[in-house]
């Protein structure tokens, strides 16, 4: 596996970061997890656009312009020979020393990996999940800015303890008044009577690419979207509910706490989103390798 690291390309095992990089030390940096498909790198822009003002939230200058980065994505991709790839690009605070000044890193470390991903079973895709509800809260915004992607995932992680003590693949996080939030990885999807219904960014989540994706190709198919604050009652009740996230992608969950989902089986809603979102990931974002046309003679 060939890295990026911070101005060149290594072996994956040179590939080391410093134990005085403050992304180490503190959580503090940024990332994103980005799926390339079909080689193409779906929704890349987006991925960017959110690494950037993530950075800008938690005062971090990228060293790095949006359009170097974007190729520094594709390269990637290339050195390792990959056109369905899952990437994880990360900038950190840097090297500093060992106290919470973030002024004393004077410059951001970047790298990138492409490598495989599986996050779900097939099976899980077409039969659904069961998920339970955690003890954990979300972050809340005036805390730790849920709407960053950041390194510090330990509120997530938390919550991923609870779920796996108690047998489950994935479980729901709620906000400090009680409303839903998202998972602990993933956004949340209810269908309600025809109608999208997902939680409201102010109610403390991650707004996520897949997320507004599907929020897209509902509305195109002339679907009611609705962004509100809902409670397990809505969740529990819902004749549908599914979750969306860039390694998850699209994934149905037939039961909650205990409670089947409508008839406890993925909805036909779900269903046509999930492969509204796969014909997609075959048209969107920049090509990985410059596909050359043909010329007449090669064509003899």
């Amino acid at each position: 596996m060939i890295i990026y690291l911070n101005g060149e390309f290594v072996p994956e095992e040179r590939a080391v970061v410093s134990v005085f990089d403050h992304g180490l030390l503190y959580g503090d940096g940024v990332f994103e997890g980005i799926r390339a498909y079909h080689g193409r790198v779906f929704k890349l822009g987006d991925h960017l656009d959110r690494l950037y003002d993530g950075a800008r939230a938690i005062a971090l200058e990228i060293p790095v312009a949006k359009e170097e980065m974007q190729e520094i994505v594709l390269e990637t991709l290339r050195r390792n020979d990959l056109r369905d790839a899952y990437i994880r690009l990360v900038v950190t605070r840097g090297v500093g020393d060992l106290g919470l000044d973030p002024r004393k890193c004077p410059k951001a470390f970047v790298f990138c990996i492409a490598a495989s991903i599986t996050l779900y079973p097939e099976e899980l895709y077409e039969k659904g999940l069961s998920v339970i509800t955690v003890a954990t809260r979300r972050n809340i915004p005036t805390a730790c800015i849920p709407r960053v992607k950041s390194l510090n995932y330990l509120n997530n992680i938390y919550a991923k303890i609870e779920a796996a003590r108690s047998g489950a693949p994935e479980a729901i996080m709620l906000n400090q008044e009680g409303y839903v939030a998202e998972a602990t990885g993933d956004n949340i999807f209810l269908v309600k009577k025809g109608a999208l219904i997902t939680p409201a960014l102010h109610v403390g989540l991650l707004e996520g690419i897949t997320r507004n994706t599907v929020m897209d190709l509902a509305r195109e198919r002339n679907i009611q979207v609705e962004e509100k604050v809902f409670t397990l009652y809505d969740v529990y009740t819902a004749d549908e509910v599914f979750l969306t996230g860039t390694a998850a992608e699209i994934i149905p969950t037939v039961q909650v706490d205990g409670r089947l989902i409508g008839d406890g089986q993925p909805g036909p809603m779900t269903r046509e989103l999930r492969t509204a979102f796969h014909e997609l990931t075959k048209v969107d974002g920049p090509l990985i390798y410059q596909e050359k046309a043909e010329c007449g003679c090669c064509a003899k």
